[in-house]
């Protein structure tokens, strides 16, 4: 391999060397946490994202009898039309616009969707604006593109909520994309309507398109979500992403959507063709039956995932010398650890070492949540209690 990769100009394509980054060192603490678990440790996990949770099982017999009888061939690239109407059903439910099946394509997860949509918007070179925090999965997908990415910060000082005018702010004569994340991960901040409003007006007399990847629309608390489509008042310049992978219990299923203008979803239809060929008939039977059928099982885990994030508080709010903003909705909570430690990464290795709880570090979402701590929600109350606990003890133990 050595000899033929010296002959080679590089080895690999510019593309592959781009996405060549240390970006495991996010994930190292919960690699090292699930290695100690294998070794037969008793490690408790709060550094993953994946629902604890069941698919329903109405979910899961939908697809077995949809197995049985034969849809298991080659679906359309844009998806099948019963799941692309389904969406656009629950689409228009939400919104304050209606929405057609020419708007809706349908993807093997929300991260192909996105890497879609930006494929089909951006050029190398060009600009895109995110905000920081951000899922730590969009930076390998604008990095595979070879854009330029410029980010606002949403400071926990205006609770995570990115301002307006920081975006307006932002923008230069090659910005083509703002991306934004509402409600939002790692921090359950909810973009109020108002600036979304503002900012997709803003938008299309600028001419550039506003993505909006809405994964945790489902699971708000006190806040309801307002969903870009239902804030803008046009919608040539939006694209709105949303899947079931949190709200169904369904992330192994890899089902996604992108609602864009019909000429852009046309695109996304020649682009898909080529790349993921469709998704599963069978899982799109079933995740068309899941979106039609799912208000009593959606609202069971949304109440549990609230009464969890209540006893996490709960528990943080006896721990001396750290802070933390209540989350609007998701699965995480943002801890502030600065007053022990301005190294988050160095924390949660620590944390780990001495206690067997395995946390993300802040700073792999970004510099807004460097020296906090993410703690997730997907697991029992008795696991979440023992994990507090433990947490609490080592904050106890620095502070001897």
């Amino acid at each position: 391999m050595a000899q033929f990769q010296s002959r080679q100009r590089d080895g690999v394509s510019k593309l592959s060397q781009r996405l060549d980054t240390d970006s495991a060192e996010a994930w190292q603490v919960h690699s090292q946490a699930l290695q100690l678990q294998q070794q037969g440790n008793d490690v408790v996990i709060l550094s993953i994202g994946d629902p604890d949770f069941r698919t329903p099982e109405p979910i899961i017999d939908n697809a077995v009898s949809h197995m049985r009888v034969g849809r298991t061939h080659y679906s359309p690239a844009l998806g099948e039309l019963n799941l692309r109407r389904a969406v656009a059903d629950y689409e228009a439910r939400i919104s304050s616009h209606g929405c057609s099946v020419e708007e809706v394509s349908i993807y093997p997860g929300v991260t192909s969707a996105i890497y879609t949509v930006m494929s089909c918007l951006l050029d190398a070179g060009d600009e895109v604006i995110i905000v920081d925090p951000w899922y730590v999965g969009y930076e390998p997908i604008l990095a595979a593109l070879d854009v330029s990415t410029k980010t606002i910060i949403a400071s926990p000082k205006n609770n995570f909520e990115p301002v307006y005018d920081d975006f307006v702010a932002a923008v230069t004569d090659k910005t083509r994309v703002i991306f934004i994340n509402t409600p939002g991960n790692p921090t359950g901040a909810i973009i109020p309507k108002e600036t979304l409003k503002q900012l997709s007006t803003y938008c299309f007399k600028e001419g550039i398109w506003l993505v909006c990847d809405e994964v945790y629309s489902m699971f708000t608390y006190e806040t309801p979500h307002i969903s870009l489509r239902t804030a803008a008042d046009i919608l040539e310049n939006i694209v709105v992403i949303d899947g079931l992978s949190k709200s169904h219990a369904m992330s192994g299923w890899r089902m996604g959507w992108a609602v864009a203008p019909p000429e852009l979803t046309r695109h996304l239809g020649n682009f898909a063709a080529m790349s993921t060929f469709g998704c599963p008939q069978f899982i799109q039977d079933a995740a068309a039956f899941a979106l039609n059928n799912d208000e009593y099982y959606v609202r069971d885990m949304c109440r549990a995932y609230r009464k969890r994030r209540d006893l996490v508080c709960a528990h943080l709010d006896d721990i001396p010398g750290i802070n933390y903003i209540r989350p609007q909705s998701g699965m995480f909570i943002m801890v502030d650890i600065r007053k022990y430690n301005e190294n988050d990464t160095e924390f949660a290795q620590h944390l780990l070492a001495s206690q067997r709880v395995s946390v993300l570090p802040g700073s792999a979402f970004g510099s807004s949540t460097s020296g906090h701590i993410r703690l997730s929600l997907v697991q029992p109350e008795n696991i979440l209690t023992e994990g507090c606990e433990r947490l609490k003890d080592f904050v106890l133990s620095l502070q001897g």
